[in-house]
């Protein structure tokens, strides 16, 4: 009997929240409300958190390293290239500035080992039946992109996506009604959301539709009548913590290296100065092992005005302000303004900083302020987002098509969709287009993203991380995908409408395209452009 029950398995489902700096693991057995967090030895710091990090050996190509056991590594050997981290961020940027870290691996295959070796440490007790992941807001598109990939070889019979803001908003515990303003201050992005639990007065609270794994596709349809929750607004910026731990390293040691040592002897001081019952004149220290074979060490000195002073001076509050005006803006493109908030709920590692949380005070008046616990916040919303109901979302950059303009006789960028837009849309848009030249035999339908905003911008100068400011004004950047052409029978004349070109947005976030031969009313082709956001 004894052994009959040590082989038994619990069914449930699994949460991963993958942080810059620290990723949180939990569990949720079927039919039970509470909540597990799992400690994966001998990667896991304590249970629940794992230290977001690789390592490969410079001399074992198949020899890796993860989490706790890299910290445990002599600093000399935790270095770059054989270590990875800080790579959350950079999934989905471009291939130059991932370059930026210097590593073995590129970002995308030291999150995928990661991820895998979470999965496959997971304790046999374990029987995962559904797998919920968690995304940023800012790289959306490409980070989901990425998850597919990885997830393709997992054997788990769903998967579910959910935003970050959003899963904080789910689990903040808040009734059906209610309109949150979500701010996330991760190690690598601040996410700022507002979002709507539909529900209340006897209806359905909101719970997440799940995307059923089938090969390398997160798809699926609930068969049930349910409520939705509804992103109203939201903006993000590539700005984190681990930034302001790099502002502070070259505060107090000008142009060092600001290796992982350094850094996590700085990220320690920060956290001390985020405690409140410490005056703002106090200055505390951390030892900085300088050379372990010697035992050398250096004290890192600074105090919480220091410390504030150093965040204004980078414009971190600056850069807060504008992301809530902008968030608050398109809330209101909704019909939802500051003072129809029910509360703002502030997580993430960065929003112990008193200094945040100072700031947010003065902008939100009546507002309630909810601080649930800052780092597991995401991953146990996330696991509340249980099957069955669509999360209604909004675009955070806008769509576009290229077209002949004929008053400049040059294509242009005519938007669709903007920031803003929810989907699914419920109604198509409509594009006319007519023939730029004569006998014209087919249409480029061409696609860019559309940023409206365009008023940040994180660049590194001399490796530390700088906003730049810009005035408000329109990008657009170009997919990289094909040009789909739409066949043209007869040819095209000149100047003359051609055809009708219905865009809208599906239920997995995809441009869909049908497009009608206005001349003869016939169809002509319709496809997925891929998928947006």
């Amino acid at each position: 009997m004894k052994e009959e029950k040590s082989l038994s398995k619990i069914n449930g489902t699994l949460a991963i929240d993958l942080g810059n700096s620290t990723t949180v693991v939990a569990f949720q057995a079927e039919n039970d409300r509470s909540v597990q967090l799992i400690e994966i030895n001998p990667i896991s710091r304590s249970k629940g958190e794992i230290p977001t990090l690789v390592w490969k050996s410079p001399k074992r190509a198949d020899h890796f390293l993860f989490g706790q056991e890299v910290e445990n590594l002599n600093p000399e050997e935790r270095q770059p290239p054989s270590l990875s981290s800080d790579f959350k961020r950079w999934i989905g940027a471009s291939e130059e500035k991932s370059k930026a870290l210097k590593s073995f691996l590129l970002p995308e295959e030291a999150g995928e080992l990661f991820i895998q070796k979470i999965w496959s440490a997971i304790p046999k007790k374990y029987n995962i039946k559904r797998l919920i992941l968690t995304a940023p807001v800012e790289t959306y598109k490409a980070y989901r992109t990425w998850l597919y990939k990885v997830c393709s070889n997992l054997e788990v019979q769903e998967i579910a996506l959910v935003d970050e803001p959003t899963a904080a908003a789910i689990g903040s515990h808040q009734k059906g009604g209610s309109k949150l303003l979500v701010i996330d201050i991760g190690g690598s992005t601040i996410d700022m959301s507002m979002v709507l639990l539909e529900g209340g007065e006897g209806q359905a609270e909101p719970i997440a539709q799940l995307m059923r794994f089938n090969g390398q596709d997160l798809e699926g349809k609930s068969q049930q009548v349910l409520r939705c929750a509804k992103v109203l607004g939201k903006q993000g910026l590539r700005l984190g913590g681990r930034d302001i731990d790099r502002w502070i390293a070259n505060h107090l040691i000008p142009n060092s290296q600001n290796n992982e040592l350094i850094l996590n002897a700085v990220e320690k001081l920060k956290c001390k100065l985020s405690d409140i019952s410490i005056s703002e004149t106090q200055i505390l220290s951390e030892e900085l092992i300088t050379d372990s074979l010697s035992g050398d060490t250096e004290l890192l000195r600074l105090s919480r005005i220091e410390l504030e002073e150093l965040l204004m001076k980078n414009g971190l509050i600056k850069s807060l302000q504008k992301l809530f005006e902008q968030t608050l803006s398109r809330g209101r493109s909704n019909g939802c303004d500051l003072e129809d908030l029910t509360g703002v709920i502030l997580v993430g590692g960065g929003s112990r900083i008193p200094l945040i949380k100072e700031w947010l005070n003065k902008q939100l008046k009546s507002s309630i302020l909810l601080t649930p616990p800052p780092i597991e916040a995401v991953v146990l919303g996330a696991l509340r987002l249980t099957p069955g109901v669509e999360i209604k979302d909004v675009l955070s950059k806008g769509v576009a098509i290229r077209c002949w303009d004929q008053k400049t006789n040059k294509h242009i960028w005519h938007p669709i969709f903007l920031p803003g837009q929810t989907w699914p849309t419920e109604k198509p848009m409509s594009i006319i287009l007519a023939a730029s030249k004569e006998n014209q035999v087919e249409f480029d339908l061409k696609i860019a993203d559309y940023d409206l905003d365009g008023s940040h911008e994180i660049i590194y100068v001399s490796g530390i991380p700088t906003i730049k400011d810009d005035s408000p004004k329109a990008k657009f950047l170009e997919w990289n995908s094909k040009a789909h052409r739409i066949q043209l029978n007869p040819p095209g004349k000149l100047g003359k409408d051609s055809v009708k070109v219905n865009f809208h947005i599906d239920k997995s976030c995809n441009l869909i395209f049908e497009s009608v031969d206005l001349r003869n009313n016939k169809k002509i082709a319709n496809a997925n452009l891929g998928v947006i956001r």
